[in-house]
């Protein structure tokens, strides 16, 4: 079935005028992304862009993770690095206190032995959740990992075991907003 010739899509100055009074559900507004030791500045950008995508509080970078002002960071961001705030600790030890003191629920997400699916998992409105995620090819490191209150891993069918962490990042932002909206 074909689409009526009549759909017209939104300008960007309609998208915007659409999007402007929206307020994200609290569980998205209280949620923190921590990428530690991520090295492509194309994926820090996209973690900004999601995040102001998704209403999330703020970006914590760490490790050798590269910061804003960037270029290639700002590109792939396309200002997000500006309206999301954000704090770079080389240490991640300065994070986890942070963590821990606003009574955050570090959860990792990595594929370990005691990882349950992101599909299954379904916090209170009201919880204050740090999504960890680490290095695009070790993950995150075995230190970090034993510090997190939750581990949680994105179910995969095909050959490949992992996804971009761009990509993992979108699909549990989704997950998370999905499961904070109302029903219909």
């Amino acid at each position: 079935m074909a689409m009526d010739q009549s759909v017209r899509k939104k300008t960007t100055r309609e998208i915007y005028e659409s999007h402007r009074n929206r307020k994200p559900p609290q569980l998205m507004a209280s949620m923190v992304l921590w990428l530690h030791n991520v090295r492509s500045m194309h994926n820090v950008g996209s973690a900004f862009r999601t995040a102001d995508a998704f209403g999330i509080q703020s970006v914590l970078l760490s490790g050798y993770t590269p910061a804003p002002p960037r270029p290639e960071i700002t590109k792939t961001a396309l200002g997000a690095d500006e309206t999301v705030s954000w704090r770079q600790s080389a240490d991640p030890s300065d994070h986890l206190r942070w963590c821990f003191e606003n009574h955050y629920t570090l959860t990792g997400m990595e594929q370990t032995h005691e990882s349950r699916l992101l599909t299954g998992y379904h916090p209170h409105s009201d919880s204050r959740i740090c999504l960890l995620f680490g290095n695009e090819v070790t993950g995150i490191e075995t230190e970090l990992l034993s510090h997190c209150h939750l581990l949680l891993e994105i179910p995969q069918f095909g050959k490949k075991h992992s996804f971009n962490i761009s990509v993992s990042l979108g699909i549990a932002c989704y997950h998370f907003l999905y499961i904070s909206l109302p029903s219909k």
